[in-house]
């Protein structure tokens, strides 16, 4: 079986504030951005990885959510536990200078944890919780 991670997706609130963020602090490619208003998609990558991409979306678009989960979505995107994602870097420490440069809020310096991995989080303009690993 060849099987590959194509497209993740995490919520926006803000679509403009998460292309900055994953555009200009993260440095992803843009590869689509469709929709008008808060109702955009927008889909955003690695350089040089066209085959892995995020998709940043509306989390209150989908007819098939009641008004109650919109509302929890909602609250748990204000508290930063609804979307996460894990990236990788072989730089660490620059990598969490340009995150912070770029006034993303800081959840966690680079630390190495008890169980082998040296990372550090930040959150996105969504609130989404974005772990960055140092690839070793």
């Amino acid at each position: 079986m060849n099987i590959t991670i194509h497209t993740t997706s995490l919520p926006h609130n803000d679509p403009d504030a998460s292309l900055a963020f994953y555009r200009d602090v993260l440095g992803f490619e843009v590869r689509s951005d469709v929709g008008q208003g808060r109702m955009r998609w927008i889909t955003v990558g690695p350089a040089g990885q066209p085959g892995t991409s995020i998709l940043l979306a509306p989390p209150a678009a989908d007819p098939g959510i009641t008004e109650d989960e919109r509302r929890t979505v909602t609250e748990m995107m204000a508290k930063g536990t609804y979307g996460w994602i894990l990236l990788a870097t072989p730089d660490l420490d620059a990598t969490f200078e340009k995150v912070r440069a770029g006034d993303a809020e800081v959840v966690q310096e680079p630390t190495e944890q008890p169980y082998g991995i040296r990372d550090c989080a930040f959150r996105d303009p969504a609130g989404n919780l974005i772990r960055i690993q140092e690839l070793r």
